[in-house]
């Protein structure tokens, strides 16, 4: 047996100076990471996008350190200072009221001229109301594309879906509570028939995801009201209207200059992702007509 007697783990080394853009818990305080918590113990102070919601969550964690009002409203006023302080070496933390900032929250100036004065910018990564909505939302997360708050108008709501329809990827938005069943009514319009899912409260006591189609969903918080809290809204994309055969012959011009007809027809499905039996039938056709 070992005499050796336990010892104190070694002192953490100082951080090193630069913007720390530090995520934080969308909802329950302990969904904070060990590495957020030593970096916002230990900066010299933290840009915060409101100081009470931040002073709240640094007392649930003990952790006592200046805070600074970052917000969309402060923050043209506020940056100057900020940068001068992280050009003379400080080590300051960016949060946002919820989440990891810069996604739909103040920021980003901040961190593209932090870095254009040679200031080191270093990720805390964390919660996200985007990612934790994707994840439960029963869509696929193969590929998706983070679009945030949609206009409040709803012309220039169905103008920016219209935009996002061709999109081959699952939607994500943020949306507030008392637009939601309009938004999902411009959605269900503009996008037509896709299955969807509203994610709310996410992480916190009166977490909720209902999954439904676009369609039904509006109709049901049409009928219920507005929900409370924070809202992120998660839409599949629509299927492709019919597979691409006009590019399978272009295709298939070339491989089967080279390739038998088995070997070039799974080639070209597998590239265009469609039905190998269709493309084998035309790649049979093709080799009929050309004599091949």
């Amino acid at each position: 047996m070992s005499n050796a007697t336990p010892t104190e783990p070694p002192s953490p080394s100082p951080l090193e100076p630069g913007l720390y853009v530090t995520a934080t818990p969308i909802g329950n305080a302990r969904d904070v990471t060990l590495r957020a918590l030593d970096v916002l113990s230990r900066c010299d102070a933290i840009a915060a996008e409101d100081t009470r919601t931040t002073a709240r969550l640094l007392a649930i964690h003990a952790v006592s350190r200046p805070l600074l009002s970052y917000s969309e409203h402060s923050a043209a006023r506020t940056r100057p200072m900020i940068l001068r302080r992280l050009a003379q070496g400080a080590r300051i933390a960016l949060v946002s009221d919820a989440g990891t900032p810069l996604i739909s929250d103040p920021g980003y100036k901040l961190v593209s001229e932090a870095l254009a004065a040679g200031i080191a910018v270093h990720p805390v990564p964390g919660a996200s109301a985007a990612l934790a909505g994707l994840v439960v939302s029963g869509l696929p997360t193969d590929r998706f594309f983070f679009a945030g708050f949609l206009p409040a108008a709803s012309a220039a709501r169905r103008t920016a879906l219209a935009e996002l329809k061709p999109v081959r990827a699952t939607l994500v938005f943020f949306e507030a509570p008392q637009r939601l069943a309009e938004s999902l009514r411009d959605m269900s319009e503009v996008l037509g028939a896709r299955h969807a899912a509203v994610a709310r409260e996410i992480t916190k006591l009166h977490e909720e995801v209902r999954r439904d189609t676009l369609e039904n969903l509006a109709k049901r918080y049409d009928e219920a009201g507005a929900p409370r809290g924070e809202v992120t809204v998660i839409v599949n994309f629509a299927p492709p209207d019919g597979p691409d055969l006009g590019r399978a012959d272009l295709l298939l011009e070339s491989a089967l200059e080279f390739m038998p007809v088995r070997a070039a027809s799974d080639l070209v499905a597998n590239a265009l992702n469609i039905s190998r039996r269709a493309v084998y039938a035309r790649a049979l056709a093709r080799k009929k007509d050309t004599g091949q």
